[in-house]
């Protein structure tokens, strides 16, 4: 089976470039995945309870509910959408190949654009609780959940020791009575910038080493956090800490398995992209959300980056039928791994 294009990913990324491309008529075939990286297909946004930051829900939508309407209007709009995983691909010529799950030794289907827009999964710690109070008490965003009411005036817990736990902290120092960090390490790994407004904010407490080993709370279905026990790393003493809110910000892993071989990835693997663009190193595929946004990780932003990457995939396949297409990459979508390691669309970017 041939399309125009195809969509890897079930996210906000995903169907606001199926919805874009299907209104252009490139009749999109969108692989959402059979629980593909351990998530159902819609991403991390079926994990999440209620979505108060996304435009146009004043009352809030369920993060479940939200994924399904993105579903319903890409369908609307034309999209062919696959409950299978891509399980391989071959970037290395055109018609580009992508095999499915379980079918490896098959025909593959081709494309002549691809749309990887797979994600990125919040690293977990595995602590004892800690499925039973995900979402009701515990969450890998702060910016996302932060502002809820069960975390309004309560203490929080924030585990990490980078720029991101600092950032985090500081967000949640707005809305919780005291805020903790936990930080295993005798030392922040924050610039020192970060680091020193972190320490000085007035609501703010972090103890080095000292590490999160128990999730406690309410006992009923659906009960909320209540407390964690923390173990002192030198001592080996172990308290109750109380904690109606716990944030994790150990880091994100981009769903990058399938392509990291095929496209230029930087050192965390996130897919590299050139600054504002949707380009990756190889030319006539696109990537999407999460899987190259390493700094925001939201629901909004994902979906701009779709738009984004339906309109450059559609520019790219009307340029397809009017011009031969050399091997290679066009020197104008030419992606190049930066020397630092920050991303390089946030070097650049006069707003940050």
């Amino acid at each position: 089976m041939h399309s125009r294009v195809i969509i890897i990913g079930s996210g906000p990324a995903a169907h606001t470039a199926a919805v874009y491309l299907s209104r252009a008529e490139l009749s999109p075939t969108l692989y959402e995945g059979s629980f593909a990286n351990g998530i159902a297909a819609g991403g991390q946004l079926t994990t999440t309870t209620d979505v108060e930051n996304y435009p146009g829900f004043p009352d809030g939508i369920g993060g479940y509910e939200l994924m399904e309407k993105m579903k319903a209007q890409s369908i609307r709009f034309g999209t062919t959408i696959l409950a299978e995983t891509i399980s391989k691909v071959d970037f290395r010529a055109r018609p580009f190949k992508l095999w499915v799950e379980d079918a490896e030794g098959k025909e593959p289907v081709t494309a002549d654009a691809v749309i990887v827009a797979t994600g990125a999964s919040a690293r977990r710690l595995g602590l004892p609780g800690e499925d039973k109070y995900w979402n009701n008490g515990i969450s890998a965003c702060a910016v996302c959940d932060g502002a809820v009411p069960i975390f309004r005036n309560r203490p929080l817990v924030v585990i990490g020791g980078g720029d991101s736990a600092a950032e985090e902290a500081m967000f949640l120092a707005k809305y919780g009575s005291h805020v903790t960090v936990l930080v295993r390490r005798d030392q922040l790994r924050a610039s020192k910038t970060m680091a020193k407004r972190l320490l000085a904010h007035p609501k703010v407490t972090v103890r080095f080493g000292a590490a999160a080993v128990e999730c406690l709370g309410e006992k009923q279905e659906r009960g909320l956090l209540q407390s964690l026990k923390v173990k002192d790393l030198k001592t080996g003493d172990v308290s109750d800490m109380p904690a109606n809110g716990l944030f994790y910000a150990v880091g994100h892993d981009p769903a990058t398995v399938l392509v990291k071989e095929q496209v230029d990835c930087d050192a965390d693997g996130y897919i590299l992209t050139r600054p504002g663009t949707s380009y990756t190193s190889v030319e006539g595929v696109f990537a999407a959300g999460d899987v190259q946004d390493k700094r925001y990780r939201q629901a909004v932003t994902s979906a701009g980056s779709g738009c984004i990457a339906a309109l450059e995939a559609e520019k790219y396949l009307a340029e397809l039928e009017d011009v031969p297409v050399a091997n290679g990459v066009e020197a104008d979508s030419e992606v190049k791994k930066p020397t630092s390691t920050e991303a390089p669309e946030y070097r650049s970017n006069p707003l940050l």
